[in-house]
Protein backbone atom coordinates (compact mmCIF):
# COMPACT_ATOMS: atom_id res chain seq x y z
CA UNK A 1 0.00 0.00 0.00
CA UNK A 2 1.35 3.71 -1.01
CA UNK A 3 0.37 6.54 0.61
CA UNK A 4 -0.44 9.58 -0.44
CA UNK A 5 -0.90 13.05 0.30
CA UNK A 6 -1.37 16.35 -1.73
CA UNK A 7 -1.14 19.86 -1.50
CA UNK A 8 -1.38 22.91 -3.47
CA UNK A 9 -4.78 23.43 -3.69
CA UNK A 10 -6.68 26.86 -3.06
CA UNK A 11 -9.07 29.40 -4.01
CA UNK A 12 -8.02 31.65 -7.14
CA UNK A 13 -10.14 33.71 -9.61
CA UNK A 14 -10.81 32.61 -13.71
CA UNK A 15 -7.32 32.59 -15.75
CA UNK A 16 -5.41 31.97 -12.57
CA UNK A 17 -2.61 28.99 -12.50
CA UNK A 18 -2.32 26.68 -9.37
CA UNK A 19 0.17 23.49 -9.01
CA UNK A 20 -0.92 20.73 -7.01
CA UNK A 21 1.58 18.13 -5.82
CA UNK A 22 1.00 14.59 -4.52
CA UNK A 23 3.91 12.72 -2.42
CA UNK A 24 4.09 9.47 -2.30
CA UNK A 25 5.56 7.17 0.63
CA UNK A 26 7.50 4.97 -1.21
CA UNK A 27 8.16 4.03 -5.03
CA UNK A 28 5.48 4.21 -7.44
CA UNK A 29 7.44 4.29 -11.00
CA UNK A 30 6.20 0.71 -11.66
CA UNK A 31 2.48 2.08 -11.39
CA UNK A 32 0.34 4.68 -13.17
CA UNK A 33 -0.56 7.74 -11.17
CA UNK A 34 -3.24 9.33 -11.45
CA UNK A 35 -5.35 12.61 -10.77
CA UNK A 36 -9.49 12.60 -10.32
CA UNK A 37 -11.43 15.42 -9.05
CA UNK A 38 -15.22 15.31 -7.50
CA UNK A 39 -17.55 18.08 -7.90
CA UNK A 40 -20.54 18.47 -4.89
CA UNK A 41 -23.18 16.24 -6.55
CA UNK A 42 -21.11 14.70 -9.01
CA UNK A 43 -18.93 11.71 -9.45
CA UNK A 44 -15.45 11.49 -9.31
CA UNK A 45 -13.60 11.90 -12.48
CA UNK A 46 -10.82 11.30 -14.50
CA UNK A 47 -8.22 14.23 -15.04
CA UNK A 48 -4.86 13.11 -15.80
CA UNK A 49 -2.39 10.53 -15.29
CA UNK A 50 1.21 9.33 -16.06
CA UNK A 51 2.68 5.99 -16.27
CA UNK A 52 6.25 5.27 -14.61
CA UNK A 53 8.45 6.55 -16.74
CA UNK A 54 6.55 9.88 -18.02
CA UNK A 55 5.95 9.30 -21.36
CA UNK A 56 2.16 8.26 -21.53
CA UNK A 57 -0.02 11.01 -20.60
CA UNK A 58 -3.84 10.88 -20.84
CA UNK A 59 -5.97 13.93 -20.11
CA UNK A 60 -9.46 14.17 -20.25
CA UNK A 61 -10.77 16.53 -22.87
CA UNK A 62 -12.20 19.19 -20.75
CA UNK A 63 -8.42 19.88 -19.23
CA UNK A 64 -6.51 18.97 -22.37
CA UNK A 65 -3.97 22.20 -22.95
CA UNK A 66 -4.39 24.13 -19.65
CA UNK A 67 -3.13 21.02 -17.19
CA UNK A 68 0.11 19.25 -17.46
CA UNK A 69 0.74 16.16 -15.23
CA UNK A 70 4.33 15.23 -14.35
CA UNK A 71 6.48 13.19 -11.83
CA UNK A 72 9.61 13.28 -10.36
CA UNK A 73 10.28 9.45 -9.32
CA UNK A 74 13.64 10.88 -7.33
CA UNK A 75 11.11 12.69 -4.92
CA UNK A 76 8.37 10.01 -5.31
CA UNK A 77 6.11 12.86 -6.26
CA UNK A 78 3.85 13.60 -8.93
CA UNK A 79 2.35 17.21 -10.14
CA UNK A 80 -0.38 18.77 -11.95
CA UNK A 81 0.11 22.56 -13.14
CA UNK A 82 -3.34 23.91 -14.19
CA UNK A 83 -3.18 27.04 -16.01
CA UNK A 84 -6.02 29.13 -17.26
CA UNK A 85 -8.57 27.78 -14.49
CA UNK A 86 -12.07 27.99 -14.87
CA UNK A 87 -14.81 27.96 -12.29
CA UNK A 88 -15.86 24.85 -13.92
CA UNK A 89 -12.17 23.37 -12.76
CA UNK A 90 -13.87 23.58 -8.57
CA UNK A 91 -13.69 20.87 -7.34
CA UNK A 92 -11.62 18.11 -5.10
CA UNK A 93 -8.90 17.06 -6.27
CA UNK A 94 -7.54 13.93 -5.36
CA UNK A 95 -4.13 11.64 -6.41
CA UNK A 96 -3.95 7.82 -7.14
CA UNK A 97 -1.87 5.09 -7.69
CA UNK A 98 -2.50 1.64 -9.62
CA UNK A 99 -2.15 -0.07 -12.59
CA UNK A 100 -5.42 1.80 -14.64
CA UNK A 101 -5.85 4.86 -16.61
CA UNK A 102 -9.22 6.35 -17.13
CA UNK A 103 -11.84 4.62 -13.83
CA UNK A 104 -11.19 5.24 -9.95
CA UNK A 105 -11.65 1.39 -9.98
CA UNK A 106 -8.25 1.05 -11.87
CA UNK A 107 -6.61 2.40 -8.51
CA UNK A 108 -6.05 1.27 -5.27
CA UNK A 109 -3.90 3.89 -3.51
CA UNK A 110 -6.06 7.32 -3.05
CA UNK A 111 -4.92 10.27 -0.80
CA UNK A 112 -7.29 12.78 1.07
CA UNK A 113 -7.85 15.45 -1.81
CA UNK A 114 -7.26 19.33 -2.24
CA UNK A 115 -9.69 21.63 -2.34
CA UNK A 116 -9.50 23.94 -5.69
CA UNK A 117 -11.86 26.68 -5.77
CA UNK A 118 -12.11 29.10 -9.04
CA UNK A 119 -14.07 31.63 -8.30
CA UNK A 120 -14.48 35.64 -9.10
Amino acid sequence: QVQLVESGGGSVRPGSSLTLSCAASRRTFTRYMGWFRQAPGKEREFVAAINGGGGSTPYADSVKGRFTISRDNAKNTMYLQMNDLKPEDTAVYYCASGFGIYFPEDYDDWGQGTQVTVSS
